[in-house]
């Protein structure tokens, strides 16, 4: 999360195609796509792009800042949740993308996509409340409200913070934190001080946020046995959205296989599926466009409306052996 104030529009500095670059090249390598993970990369660079189609829909940098003081004073929710969407130049963009792509993709892989969804929306309300109490808190009790209070700031990164808690929550191995070794329950708090050592222009507040919220965020998972409310919600939309999609698909496999006649070879009984006729010499269900069974070519015959199947007298004379070399021959 990057403090201060804006100092320009989306201008590339070639960084962006070396973003799309790498992140094309992780997804080609993994076998499953996790499409949260990507969701998030294009919804963040497509705000920080702003193209044309976008450009009267989404709100400017400057009504979506994140102010403890705007935000408890006008009580605005558009700056509490959509300030993690933007950012302040490319450089902040890439840095926090690649970094949501590796984080992204490990997590989702494991948690399955729906329950990532679900945490990440819990992380964007626990770090960004989290932060808001923080900032009041110093203001209220320590009367230290010019560098916290009254900031402005945007940017992931906060609840990139939040997710590495998570990442690395049983971990028992080391990392590298810029240089520095350290082991990985503990990497989110060795690269909160180095970045605010060596970056004093970020966040410490929205980082320091978005590490308690990752806290509180297993704290409470782990006291909860019951099936976690946001994941039940978001794989409900998740169906219902799905929902015409496989509407369309099954009516396409309906019709194409109507349209094909194929069937399935079963028992003796003269019952069929809607649209068939079985063919009592071989028990070979057929498309009703076709008068010849497919699969032994007997003929036929309708009577009085209904479907009786007549059998010619050459098939009552076919043995086992010549059934089933005319199936090899033309079924191959």
């Amino acid at each position: 999360m990057d403090s201060g104030r804006w100092r320009g529009g989306a201008v590339s500095r070639g960084m962006l195609p070396l973003l799309a670059l790498h992140a094309v090249n992780e997804y080609y390598r993994l076998p499953w796509k996790p499409p949260v993970t990507a969701g998030l990369l294009a919804a963040n660079t497509l705000i920080y792009l702003r193209p044309s189609f976008l450009d009267s829909l989404l709100p400017f940098v400057d009504e979506v800042w994140f102010n403890p003081h705007l935000i408890l004073k006008n009580k605005d929710m558009k700056r509490f949740f959509l300030s993690v969407f933007y950012h302040v130049d490319e450089s902040h963009l890439v840095y926090n993308m690649m970094s949501l792509l590796w984080k992204g993709i490990q997590l989702e892989t494991s948690m399955g996509s729906t329950e990532f969804a679900s945490m990440v929306v819990a992380l964007l309300g626990l770090s960004q409340g989290i932060t808001l109490l923080l900032a009041k808190f110093l203001l209220v009790f320590f009367d230290y409200g010019r560098p916290y209070y009254s900031e402005y700031a945007v940017g992931f990164s906060g609840l990139l913070f939040a997710m590495k808690v998570v990442l690395n929550s049983h971990s028992e191995n080391f990392t590298n934190v810029h240089g520095l070794i350290v082991p990985a329950r503990y990497a989110a708090w060795a690269e909160l001080i180095l970045i605010q050592m060596f970056v004093p222009r970020v966040s410490f507040l929205g980082h320091l946020g978005g590490i308690l919220a990752g806290i509180l965020y297993l704290k409470l998972k782990g006291s909860y046995s019951g099936p976690n409310p946001l994941t039940t919600i978001i794989r409900e939309l998740t169906d219902l959205l799905r929902w015409p999609v496989r509407f369309i698909r099954s009516t396409f496999r309906l019709r194409r296989r109507r349209i094909l006649g194929r069937g399935t070879v079963g028992g003796g009984e003269r019952r069929s599926l809607s649209g068939t006729w079985r063919c009592q010499a071989c028990t070979y269900d057929n498309s009703d466009w076709l008068s010849n069974c497919e699969m032994c070519g007997t003929s036929r015959s309708s009577e009085s409306g209904g479907f009786l199947r007549q059998v010619s007298p050459r098939s009552h004379d076919l043995s086992l052996e010549e059934l089933r070399r005319r199936r090899v021959e033309r079924f191959g």
